[in-house]
């Protein structure tokens, strides 16, 4: 099943909502801004960053959170990007009935996996 376009638009605004509010200042954006994208039930935010000896406009995307919506179990699933470049559940809140719940705990980055 798919999520129907209500609920999409209702991610999408929470989502846009939380990267609004952590993106850097706008003089800062250039070279480090915030973005998320969605492939699917799967919703990813990640940094954008100048590309340190790319051509002037060269961007690479850093992984911050990765969540995912099982529409059978009707729950998110949060995951994180360990250094070994590969997503991982997120064992301090590996699942949250509420995306709102998933995006506070990305928010308040308890332990430091999310934001740094």
């Amino acid at each position: 099943m798919t999520m129907s376009e209500f609920e999409i638009h209702r991610v999408e605004r929470l989502l846009a909502g939380l990267v609004e509010r952590k993106r850097p200042p706008p003089h800062l954006r250039p070279q480090l801004d915030l973005a998320w994208r969605r492939e699917g039930h799967r919703f990813e935010v990640f940094e954008v960053r100048a590309r340190w000896q790319g051509a002037p406009g060269e961007t690479i995307e850093n992984p911050v959170a990765r969540t995912t919506w099982v529409k059978s179990r009707r729950l998110w699933r949060l995951y994180w990007m360990r250094a070994d470049g590969k997503w991982h559940r997120y064992d301090p809140l590996p699942e949250a009935r509420t995306l709102e719940a998933v995006l506070e705990e990305i928010e308040a980055d308890r332990f430091g996996c999310f934001w740094g």
